[in-house]
């Protein structure tokens, strides 16, 4: 039965491409990712007979605030919005924030300046929804938004034209991009999460494979509940993250490569059917028995409350690096319950996931200009970006801003005391540490939508562990 349900779904994809073939093109796929904290910007001039692109109201005025410092933009800022609301809505309250020390620095400015604010965070993935919902107003309620999940974001919101990328001047120029020949959208920072286990018991994982040997059930919001999950899936079959599944695999003992095995040749024709390259199956055997086995949380917020605790005896998950630092210190209850995978000696494999949180001004924004000062001054002062900053695992994009953060908070000598790790698990070791020898699996959005309609069919025809 699956294999006559991978043949039809590789029969359909046969047909889209014959499709688009005869005169009919696909969707365009999101911009890539680089190894790096922020995007990889490209050159792309316009043919010589191109007509002139039609731009919106809003859009002229982002071309027009691309070219202006984070001063002036404020200024524009002041003369639109004073005594007005600003509506923003994202995936994370920390927008709500920095909303006052963005007010607080424009008061620098015009010490009369007053502006009241909104912030909006929806649940359940219905953000996509509500600001697409928005966009049929001539003139909006939100004015801008912080989004995450780059698979959703380019088909629903930027080839849709319900959101547009601003790149701040002095962003461009930390990065050594220029914002009229830069493509991609404008990341605030790259989130991680990590495999983490509670260590009083005598799990002690060696191997990413060991997170889904027989018998173990990590925690993890469930990819139908946070789509960033499901990328994270996507991406595993990409060559490299592939590639770094299988010389795992290579490194097990022979007792765990014969438990693994079976499932690895059962995968094998619908990596093939499916496209991928000589390392797909190690991917989709890992992502078989991961969906077959993690127990599924509504948030990363129990999942560490729930690995901190003493009685937690041998329990692990897959969960966002930040959440340790609300973590309070009891008798049972205690950072030092935990250790982080990746930064045991001797650990082989992937770490963990990076994704994006990215900004947009909303195509019908009723306050453009503010909004494009608003995420000037996120992006590139350490006091705009302090509402992030104050978390490990959440990197800046801007690297002037990422080493400011380090001076500023110490995240790699987190918990230090007398020059000791009072909490080694809080010693983040960095961005690039965590794209190097952490291993880390970056979002491609490109990627993840190329692979959505194939690999995700795939995925949807999983059994899922029901613990």
């Amino acid at each position: 039965m699956k294999k006559r349900i991978i043949a039809l779904l590789m029969a359909a994809v046969m047909c889209v491409a014959l499709f688009a073939g005869c005169g009919q093109s696909a969707a365009p796929a999101a911009p890539a990712q680089s190894d790096s904290s922020a995007p990889a910007a490209t050159a792309s001039a316009p043919a010589d007979n191109a007509a002139p692109v039609q731009l919106t109201r809003v859009q002229a005025i982002i071309k027009e605030a691309e070219g202006m410092t984070m001063e002036e933009l404020a200024k524009k800022a002041i003369e639109e919005s004073n005594g007005k609301t600003l509506y923003g809505v994202g995936n994370s309250s920390r927008g709500k924030s920095a909303l006052p020390l963005f007010i607080e620095y424009l008061k620098t400015i015009d010490p009369n300046y007053d502006l009241q604010y909104e912030w909006q965070q929806p649940k359940n993935n219905k953000i996509f929804d509500q600001l697409t919902s928005d966009s049929k107003k001539s003139e909006g309620t939100f004015a801008l938004t912080l989004i995450q999940d780059g698979n959703q974001i380019e088909s629903k919101m930027v080839q849709t034209g319900v959101l547009d990328t601003f790149i701040p001047k002095e962003w461009a120029e930390a990065n050594g991009v220029d914002a009229e020949t830069y493509t991609g959208y404008l990341p605030l920072q790259t989130l991680n999460k990590v495999f983490m286990y509670n260590n009083t018991g005598s799990f002690k994982p060696t191997n990413v494979w060991d997170f889904v040997g027989e018998g173990q059930h990590g925690q993890f919001m469930d990819i139908d509940s946070e789509i960033v999950g499901k990328n994270f899936l996507y991406m595993l079959t990409a060559p490299k993250y592939a590639g770094w599944l299988k010389e795992s695999f290579d490194k097990l003992p022979d007792a765990q490569k014969a438990y693994f095995k079976p499932t690895i040749d059962e995968v094998a024709q619908d990596a093939k059917d499916l496209g991928l390259d000589a390392n797909g199956a190690y991917a989709l055997a890992w992502i078989k028995l991961w969906v077959g086995s993690y127990n599924a949380v509504t948030d990363d917020g129990p999942i560490c409350n729930a690995l901190v605790q003493k009685s937690s005896t041998d329990q692990f998950g897959l969960l966002v690096y930040s959440k340790l630092r609300s973590v309070e210190e009891t008798d049972e209850v205690s950072k030092n319950n935990i250790n982080v995978a990746a930064y045991d000696e001797g650990y082989e494999g992937i770490g963990g996931y990076g994704y994006c949180h990215y900004m947009f001004v909303t195509d019908n924004s009723p306050l453009p200009w503010t909004a494009c000062a608003f995420i000037s001054y996120i992006t590139c002062t350490v006091d705009g970006f302090s509402a992030w900053g104050k978390d490990m695992g959440g990197y800046s994009s801007n690297p002037d801003v990422a080493k400011g953060v380090e001076e500023t908070y110490h995240h790699s000598q987190g918990g230090e005391v007398d020059g000791v790790l009072t909490f080694p698990a809080k010693n983040d070791r960095g961005y690039d540490w965590w794209t190097t020898e952490g291993k880390l699996v970056l979002e491609d959005p490109e990627y993840c939508a190329s692979v959505a309609f194939t690999v995700g069919s795939w995925i949807e025809i999983l059994d899922k562990y029901a613990g």
